[in-house]
C-alpha cells in the first residue's frame, strides 16, 4: 500500500477507529516531507556534486538548500558563481590534479602538478574558499617509502604558497581492492605519515569511510586515534557504494558520533551513489542520509 492510498483510507475511515490515531502523524509526515530538515549543528553537511550528475548545478543547489544544509563537494572554478548565487559553499574544490592514477608519487608529473596547483590555489583562495583535492596517482610498480619520499618532493614546493593563502590540500585516501586498483595512498598509515613528513597545517587527509571499510576496516578506532590528520569525510555505503541505510554494515550514527567527539569543525560529505528509480526519490534518499549523520 502506498502512502497515498493508507492516507484516503484512512481520512475515509475505511480501516476503522483502531487505526485512525495514525493519521495526524502520517499526514505531518507528508506535508513536511519536503521541508528543511531542523539539523543539530553540530555536523556540517555536504555531498558530492558527481554522485547526482542527471541534475545541472542549478538543480542540485535548489535540492541542497530544500533539504537543509549548504555545501556541495568536487567542483571547480566554472561552477563557483551557480554556488554563490544560491548560497552554498564549494566544500572540497577540485580540478588542479591531472587525474586520480597520475599524481604526485610520480615525479614526472610534478611539474605539471606544481603549475596547477599554485593557479588554483589562488583561485580558491580568491574565491574564498578553503579545501583543494589533491591524489598520490597509482603505483606503477613502486614500493611505498619511494612513493611518500617522491610525494614530499612535490608537495613541499607547493605547500608554502597554499600556507600564505590560507588553503588546506587535501590528499583523498582510496582502497586498491574494489574502486582504484594500484592506487598509492589505500591506507591510512600510508597518509598518517605522509602529513607527518610534510609536517605543515594546510596538508590533511580526505578520510573517505567507504574506501577505508574496505582497505582496512577498523573505522571509529582509526577515527580517534588518528583525527588530527584529518580534515575532511566522505560516506558511502558497503558494500556498493550506494545509500548509507541498513542494507549495509556501517552504522554511520556512531561514526559521526566519534568525529563529533574529536572535534572535528570541518564537513562530512556525502559520496553514495543513489539507486532509486526517479529523481525524486534520489534526493530523498540524500536527505535520509543527512538526517542519519546529523547527530
Amino acid at each position: 500500500m502506498t502512502r497515498k492510498e493508507m492516507i484516503s483510507r484512512l481520512t475515509a475511515g475505511a480501516l476503522g477507529v483502531g487505526v485512525s490515531s495514525m493519521l495526524p502523524s502520517i499526514l505531518a509526515m507528508k506535508s513536511n516531507s519536503n521541508d528543511p530538515l531542523d539539523l543539530k549543528g553540530n555536523i556540517n553537511h555536504s555531498m558530492c556534486r558527481w554522485t547526482y550528475g542527471q541534475l545541472s548545478m542549478e538543480e542540485l543547489c535548489r535540492a541542497v538548500n530544500g533539504i537543509g544544509f549548504s555545501a556541495i563537494d568536487l567542483v571547480g572554478p566554472g561552477e563557483w558563481d551557480i554556488l554563490k548565487e544560491h548560497g552554498i559553499d564549494s566544500s572540497m574544490c577540485n580540478g588542479a590534479e591531472i587525474s586520480l592514477e597520475e599524481g604526485w608519487c610520480e615525479p614526472d608529473y610534478h611539474s605539471t602538478l606544481i603549475d596547477s596547483y599554485t593557479e588554483y590555489i589562488d583561485l580558491v583562495a580568491d574565491a574564498g574558499y578553503s579545501n583543494l583535492i589533491c591524489f598520490t596517482g597509482n603505483k606503477r610498480g613502486m614500493d611505498d617509502e619511494t612513493g611518500l619520499q617522491n610525494c614530499v618532493a612535490g608537495l613541499e614546493q607547493i605547500m608554502g604558497h597554499a600556507e600564505r593563502r590560507r588553503v588546506v590540500i587535501q590528499l583523498e585516501l582510496f582502497n586498491s581492492k574494489v574502486n582504484h586498483p594500484d592506487y598509492m595512498a589505500d591506507n591510512s598509515p600510508f597518509g598518517v605519515e605522509l602529513c607527518k613528513r610534510i609536517g605543515s597545517p594546510n596538508f590533511k587527509l580526505l578520510y573517505d569511510i567507504y574506501h577505508m571499510q574496505i582497505s582496512e576496516g577498523d573505522i571509529i578506532r582509526t577515527i580517534r586515534q588518528d583525527h588530527e590528520w584529518f580534515g575532511h569525510y566522505h560516506t558511502a555505503g558497503v558494500p556498493g557504494r550506494n545509500e548509507i541505510d541498513e542494507s549495509q554494515e556501517l552504522y554511520y550514527p556512531a561514526i559521526m558520533q566519534a568525529i563529533l567527539e574529536t572535534g572535528f569543525g570541518g564537513y562530512v560529505a556525502q559520496e553514495f551513489i543513489p539507486t532509486q528509480e526517479t529523481t525524486e526519490e534520489n534526493l530523498a534518499m540524500l536527505r535520509d542520509a543527512v538526517k542519519r549523520c546529523d547527530i
